[in-house]
């Protein structure tokens, strides 16, 4: 990192580490590399310290500089999606290992860890991690990891990341958080103790809804080489064109996290008052069981939530009148998307599960744009009928 670049706040920080103007020509956006592999000057001796694209790549190495820098981490660790991610952590386990994780987890996420790493003989045990006293007695001798979701996907429920971190830490365990749903700006997990911090970078990081990608930002060099080694042999990085757009999106990220925050507080408080609190799952209300907690460790509230409508015949109707806001997956994006979980996020998640978790037919989740508000409100109202 240039001297001549400040590098003090957040916003700055976004724009500027990892994405100096290039060297050769000073364009002040960094090339996409397009490249599968570079020429030596001589044996055992590479021109830029680059080799093969599977192992190093110039637009590559600029976002995992950024991401490290949002996050606070000594390293950052850029994969094809978040899945990618979340199964390159998985490589840190052998056969007999344990893990524990917030039982109110994103679909995908168990979904992997039960019919993927299960069969190599890793071990999962699912939890209410909002208190820290379940995760204390979840832990066994074959621990490795514990892996929290905090607010979790769809039902918005708030880990207290320090908490966890210290029973961690007393009982030798790392600790890993997926903070996709809040990005850098507003949470930041691992000034609370975390050891490893996830991302679908797909999400609020690219800001765009057209990349996918996921990251691991860890705080010791043995994750950095274990990481590096596994993008390495596996293969499952990012391309140069997805690093590309995710470096376009994360220098808008605090402008835009703003905005999605101050949208995401105004649709909460609509729908509490057109339904009824108890039928809005957002941290940011003052009648969320976990209010208090969401404010004490997060900057902001974010824009997810997610509301029960009753039923799906309701759900469906609900979908049926959007006009400005788009059903679909995913989140994060600049526009408003909604989505109905127990069909789309968590279709592959067995019923029982589901029904434990909360995610009933007639919850839908929202990820609030950063549209005019009055217009996201507007519409929302109408659906609603």
């Amino acid at each position: 990192m240039s001297d001549k670049r400040p590098t003090r706040g957040f916003a700055t920080r976004a724009i500027h580490h990892g994405q100096e103007p290039e060297t050769v020509t000073g364009a002040v956006n960094v090339p996409i590399f397009l490249t599968s592999t570079y020429q030596y000057e001589a044996i055992e001796k590479t021109r830029s310290g680059h080799d093969y694209a599977r192992a190093t790549n110039p637009t590559r190495d600029a976002i995992e500089e950024s991401l490290c820098s949002l996050e606070g981490g000594t390293s950052a660790h850029v994969f094809g999606s978040g899945m990618a991610a979340i199964s390159a952590l998985c490589t840190m386990m052998k056969s007999g290992d344990h893990v524990v994780c917030t039982n109110n987890v994103y679909g995908g996420t168990s979904r992997v860890f039960d019919h993927v790493f299960a069969g190599y003989g890793i071990q999962f045990s699912y939890v209410d991690t909002s208190d820290a006293a379940h995760v204390a007695v979840a832990i066994r001798p074959e621990t490795r990891l514990v892996h929290i979701e905090t607010p979790t996907n769809p039902m918005m429920q708030v880990t207290d990341i320090r908490a966890v971190a210290e029973v961690c830490r007393t009982k030798g365990v790392e600790l890993s958080v997926d903070n996709t749903f809040l990005s850098p700006y507003l949470q930041r997990p691992l000034e609370l103790g975390a050891d490893i911090v996830m991302h679908s970078t797909t999400k609020f990081l690219n800001g765009h809804s057209d990349g996918l990608g996921g990251v691991l930002v860890c705080t010791k060099p043995e994750q950095a080489e274990r990481f590096r080694y596994v993008q390495k042999t596996t293969g499952g990085i990012l391309s140069p064109f997805e690093c590309y757009l995710l470096l376009r999106g994360v220098k808008t990220l605090a402008v835009r996290m703003r905005q999605h925050d101050a949208n995401g507080r105004a649709v909460a408080e609509f729908l509490a008052k057109r339904l009824g609190a108890d039928k809005v799952n957002y941290p940011g209300l003052k009648t969320h069981p976990q209010h208090e907690l969401a404010a004490r460790q997060q900057k902001g509230f974010g824009s997810m939530l997610s509301m029960e409508l009753g039923s799906r015949e309701r759900a469906q109707a609900f979908v049926g009148r959007l006009n400005l806001c788009l059903l679909a997956e995913s989140l994060g994006g600049v526009e408003t998307l909604v989505c109905h979980p127990y069909t789309m996020t968590h279709a592959g998640t067995s019923v029982e599960t589901k029904a434990r978790m909360g995610v009933t037919q007639g919850l839908i989740r929202i990820s609030v744009g950063i549209e005019d508000t009055e217009d996201i409100v507007a519409d929302l109202e109408q659906a609603l009928g």
